[in-house]
């Protein structure tokens, strides 16, 4: 017991770089691989928690650029979700490794431009700008259906009482979209959390071996040839922290739904298999 609460002060917060410098080279414990894969979820986390953020914010503009009669407005918001939601994700982590890290390395101008270097070509950010890109594109569609589908009933009342513009879109019309798209929106956040494993294979270079948690899995994986104690613990630990998610978004939910009749049901999680 002593010696896995050493393991913990040693690993964990070995990701962020605090602790231990080097890692275990031999005799691992199960407790070392659940520490340090469970480091590695801090990473993980990051991803999900600043795309989703900023994913959001810019999905709601994408929605209103979509639903938008301005053809400068629609179609460069109609181009830039078909882009992210017709090509894999995978595909998308080559293109901005390869734009970011490998043309810059070398040398290589862009239409005339010299591409940026330094900060962009790290994980933390790189990585962090492909899933915000790809998450807005699929969120902006979710949304858009439900502009689509806001009553028209709510339409009517809030003219009955001379709402408009701003204040019409933000006291009925917004609310009224993030509940109706607020299930969907769940499973696409559930997703991300999920896909935030792919930064590994992204190429991005991890600094001074601060990986996430599938980071540290492959890295146990190949020292104890045996992949069927770590990866086990990754899928053990995104089992957990997906429950978690749900139940947070089952919060907002609730809190988005409290007028309505039923409104303390608890959202279920249906997963979407086929994207």
């Amino acid at each position: 017991m002593n010696e896995c609460l050493q393991t913990i002060a040693d690993y964990g917060l070995r990701s962020v770089g605090i602790g231990e410098r080097l890692l275990p080279r031999t005799d691992f414990t199960l407790c070392q691989q659940f520490v340090l894969i469970g480091s590695g979820l801090i990473w993980n986390l990051y991803f999900v928690t600043l795309s989703l953020a900023f994913g959001f914010v810019l999905a709601n503009g994408l929605a209103l650029a979509k639903a938008s009669r301005n053809p400068w407005l629609r179609r460069p918001a109609d181009g830039f979700i078909f882009v992210f939601r017709g090509s894999p994700l995978f595909i998308q982590f080559f293109l901005a490794y390869s734009a970011l890290v490998l043309l810059p390395r070398d040398g290589v101008q862009l239409f005339g431009l010299t591409l940026p270097t330094g900060w962009l070509t790290r994980a933390w950010a790189g990585a962090l700008i492909v899933l915000t890109l790809n998450t807005a594109a699929y969120s902006a569609e979710i949304f858009h259906g439900a502009l689509r589908n806001v009553p028209k009933g709510d339409l009517e009342a809030a003219d009955a009482y001379g709402l408009t513009g701003w204040k019409r879109f933000r006291r009925i019309v917004w609310p009224t979209m993030m509940r109706l798209a607020w299930p969907a929106y769940t499973n696409e956040a559930i997703f991300l959390f999920h896909a935030t494993t792919l930064v590994f294979f992204s190429a991005f270079p991890a600094i001074q071996q601060m990986g996430d948690s599938l980071y540290y899995a492959s890295y146990f994986a190949d020292k104890t040839f045996n992949p069927f104690v770590a990866y086990p613990i990754v899928a053990g630990y995104f089992i957990l922290l997906t429950l978690c998610l749900i139940g947070l978004f089952g919060v907002v939910n609730r809190r988005l739904n409290r007028h309505l009749p039923g409104a303390a049901k608890r959202l279920r999680y249906r997963p979407n298999l086929f994207r």
